[in-house]
């Protein structure tokens, strides 16, 4: 014949009910702490990364800006050269035209 046991649960029953939902609980909060300290590490490497394209992309306008800086400076100059070349022509053909 079994053995089955129909008493009312004791003190040590009761307690040992409450450890084992507390332990539960305990588990679920080391569960979303775990989440979110990966979380967080994954979060701060996007944004190491995002901190180094910054710096990549700071360098590279600094050096597409220089770089406009002296095809402007080119430009006027050709500009210049190309003015005076027109004046050049202009007052040999002036002067062949009074001729």
């Amino acid at each position: 014949m079994p053995l089955t046991d129909t008493s009312p649960p004791t003190a040590v029953d009761e307690a040992l009910a409450r450890l084992s939902a507390s332990l539960s609980v305990l588990e679920a909060a080391v569960a979303r702490r775990l989440e979110a300290d990966r979380s967080k590490g994954t979060l701060e490497t996007e944004l190491a990364l995002m901190q180094d394209d910054r710096a990549r992309l700071a360098v590279e306008l600094d050096g597409a800006l220089a770089r406009a800086n002296r095809l402007e400076d080119t430009a006027g100059e050709l500009a210049e050269r190309i003015d005076r070349a027109i004046g050049s022509v202009r007052a040999v053909v002036e002067s062949a035209s009074e001729d």
